[in-house]
């Protein structure tokens, strides 16, 4: 078991500064603002439809240089952001956005030398953002089912922290059986779930985390969103969810034709976030007002809740219909149902993903 006081290893040298070296990621902007990703290799070429470009001429420039190519474009060279690598780097799973990872790192309070639990891994998009946040004094531990995704996950942050970062562990295996064998009951500062069904981690992961400690989910649908918040309230150990999106819209900045952009990334997927509550602590009743018309005595003939055909445990607020037993808290889903499919996303195919793995990872899959 891991304790939280236990030192992390020996800090690996991150590369951010310098020249360029062999073996980097490095980011090429042509005249029209297309991206290139490379990895600098002597003797390695990079070639467009309009010339190549050699990467011997990159290694040992400093950053931010301008280069030119057989045909006399041009292209601008910067070591990318994490936010840049993020969106160009290899994908098992969809990442989480940069966006988002920005207000989870924020919203969450993640700060250095925090311990922190994260489920699951992906491609290892959001785990880069942590590791960022809590530095080399921390500790991430980040629960993955697929051990394809974990290798892809690990191979990407080792290629941008150039070496395994000495705060992080990767454990295999579902959260709700490995979280009580990995991390001592109150030990962790904040936990982070990015997966389909978050409700059923909730007992685990009230055990880890401390008193006034962070869960911040991340889910993609409604359905899933309302399902969590009735969960967290149900589970009487955290404090009244709050649950919001952010949209980001770039503008078009091209002499006096300054306005929004055309195109943007719209719902990328929505966060709730609460805290944990003292051991044998009650929250204090939420209190909502109650809709103007929803008394019987301003409906005129008739209950407000008869004429709209709502029923009596429902608009009484019984526990069975309110604590996410049902399938209308649920969102009309069995527990079956809880897919990546279900919810729209587009699933790369097994073969791809073996692909991608040996890909990134130099080895067979078995």
């Amino acid at each position: 078991m891991t304790s939280p006081a236990t030192p992390a290893p020996e800090a690996h040298p991150h590369h951010r500064r310098g020249l360029f070296e062999t073996g980097e990621r490095i980011q090429l902007t042509d005249p029209r603002g297309r991206l290139h990703t490379i990895t600098l290799e002597p003797g390695r070429e990079f070639h467009t439809h309009r010339g190549y470009l050699r990467h011997d001429d990159l290694i040992g420039r400093p950053d931010g240089s301008v280069v030119t190519n057989t045909a006399g474009i041009e292209y601008l060279a910067l070591r990318p952001l994490l936010s840049d690598y993020v969106m160009s780097m290899p994908r098992g799973a969809a990442v989480v956005y940069p966006k988002d990872a920005g207000q989870i790192v924020q919203m969450a309070d993640i700060f250095p030398g925090a311990v922190v639990v994260e489920a699951g891994v992906g491609s290892g998009a959001l785990s880069m953002s942590l590791l960022r946040a809590i530095g080399e004094s921390g500790r991430l531990h980040s629960f993955e089912r697929r051990e394809d995704f974990a290798e892809i996950a690990k191979a990407n942050a080792r290629a941008f922290f150039a070496g395994d970062h000495p705060a992080w562990s990767v454990h295999l295996g579902d959260l709700v059986d490995r979280l009580p064998e990995e991390v001592e009951q109150s030990s962790v500062d904040r936990v982070v779930l990015d997966m389909l069904a978050p409700w059923e981690c909730l007992d685990v992961v009230a055990d880890a985390l401390i008193p006034g400690g962070v869960l911040i989910c991340y889910v993609a649908t409604t359905t899933q969103l309302s399902r969590v918040a009735e969960g967290i309230r149900a589970h009487g150990g955290f404090t009244e969810p709050t649950a919001w999106e952010s949209i980001v819209r770039g503008w078009h900045l091209e002499g006096l034709a300054v306005r929004p952009q055309h195109r943007m990334h719209g719902h990328t997927g929505f966060l709730i976030s609460t805290r944990r509550l003292a051991p044998g602590v009650t929250p204090p009743e939420r209190k909502r007002r109650p809709a103007k018309g929803s008394r019987p005595e301003a409906a005129g003939a008739g209950s407000s809740d008869d004429r709209l055909g709502i029923d009596d445990g429902i608009a009484d607020g019984t526990e069975s219909e309110l604590t996410g037993e049902s399938t209308a808290a649920s969102g009309g889903f069995d527990d079956t149902e809880w897919t990546p499919e279900a919810l729209g996303e587009r699933v790369k195919s097994d073969k791809r993903i073996r692909r991608l793995r040996r890909s990134l990872t130099g080895t067979s899959d078995g």
